[in-house]
């Protein structure tokens, strides 16, 4: 199981644009979830996505950039 998950759903422009920034970051490994489908991640995270959640619950809210993710990656 990743320590990382990237909360998103189908056919999202700022979701793409997320993926491209772990993959800059380097982010090792994460995990995705679709919201699309399930009614408590939409209301949890529907106008909120991207999200870069941590294993520990810390949040990373879209927009990120790669400094941001590193940081964020960094400070566990």
């Amino acid at each position: 199981m990743s320590e990382f998950t990237l909360f998103q759903r189908d056919d999202c422009h700022l979701c793409d644009l997320a993926l491209a920034v772990l993959a800059d970051a380097r982010l090792p490994d994460f995990a995705s979830q679709w919201i699309d489908d399930d009614d408590l991640l939409e209301a949890a995270y529907g106008a909120r996505v991207p999200v870069l959640r941590r294993g520990d619950g810390a949040e990373l809210d879209w927009p990120f950039d790669v400094d941001g993710v590193k940081a964020f990656v960094g400070d566990r």
